[in-house]
């Protein structure tokens, strides 16, 4: 299949090259300014992986033109700018996977709504979510992740044809909870990281344990499967969230806590904002993503905030 990849960041550079090697006719697209796109031509690496010369670079986003499929892997508040662009090229019967994990913070939208709302009625929108690092992926270690839809076919279509012995495939049955338990995922990675700068690490079981329900409350609420909440797309995803050295929003948290300079992309930084717009809109409950909100944003004290969600008023678990 024809495939092109945006974004060129660790991410979506590692989803070209999985892509490649399993036979598909790969281009990947990154802006003429962008310093990952201007290494690679240079070198056709980054910090993590080598790109193969089968790969076809580009700065020209024409390219989507030629393509079966559409990869998108970019900051997740960005979309909507990068769906204004893609107007003018007139796309019809593509298949757009989208692979990053959050929710405009403007308006509360998932990032599939942001895509059909933007799209000919031709194409379809899936997702591509689940636990994995580039670096052990990278190096042959295999993972288990989760493709969703609204439309079978091409949920069926892209299950089929991306799984391999690398990364197998799962057919998710629930985009609301798929999209919404991959988003706040980040938010709980972000409090763990929080634990682990105050030396409480020993709370992130407990940390594990509510998140995942206070989640499940909100896409219940949404209207979604509060069981998406205990898997790959939230729980599945949480080892390597919340507790990996490679997970960047646990070492924002940390990072964050010790007052040290982080300079990747933390998306659960964005993505509390938009979580709390939720859970008022639906009258849900979610002490831990209001913690993380009043650490990161009013200044609150971390170990006050963090402590306090523990010492709450004595109650049965659920």
């Amino acid at each position: 299949m024809k495939i092109t990849v945006i974004g060129c960041g660790r991410w979506g550079s590692l989803i070209a090259w999985y892509l490649d090697n399993i036979k598909n006719e790969v281009t990947l697209y990154g802006r003429a300014n962008s310093k990952h796109m201007q290494r690679f031509k240079m070198e056709r690496k980054n910090d993590v992986l080598d790109l193969p010369e089968s790969i076809i670079l580009s700065n020209d986003l024409a390219t989507v033109k030629e393509a079966e499929i559409i990869v998108i892997s970019i900051n997740s508040q960005g979309l909507q700018a990068l769906m204004d662009e893609l107007k003018s090229y007139h796309l019809v019967n593509k298949i757009f996977i989208l692979c990053m994990k959050g929710i405009e913070i403007s308006t509360g939208r998932r990032l599939s709504e942001i895509a059909k709302d933007n799209l000919d009625e031709s194409n379809h929108v899936a997702v591509w979510l689940g636990p994995g690092h580039v670096q052990e992926l990278y190096k042959g270690i295999p993972n288990c992740m989760v493709i969703d839809s609204d439309d079978e076919e091409t949920k069926r279509c892209l299950v089929d044809n991306l799984s391999s012995e690398l990364i197998r495939f799962y057919y998710g049955q629930d985009l609301i909870g798929n999209e919404i338990g991959a988003a706040t995922k980040n938010v709980i990675g972000i409090a763990a990281g929080m634990l682990d700068g105050l030396q409480l690490s020993s709370l992130k079981g407990a940390l594990m344990s509510r998140g995942t329900r206070e989640v499940a409350r909100l896409i219940k609420a949404m209207g979604g499967n509060e069981l998406s909440a205990y898997g790959l797309c939230h729980l599945g995803d949480y080892e390597a969230t919340v507790f990996s050295k490679y997970s960047h929003n646990r070492q924002f948290g940390e990072s964050f806590i010790k007052a040290e300079p982080y300079n990747d992309l933390a998306e659960g930084y964005y993505t509390v904002k938009a979580v709390l717009i939720l859970a008022k809109k639906y009258h849900v409950d979610m002490p831990i993503s209001m913690a993380v909100y009043k650490i990161l944003y009013d200044q609150e004290d971390a170990k006050q905030a963090l402590n306090s969600l523990f010492l709450r008023s004595l109650k049965s678990e659920f």
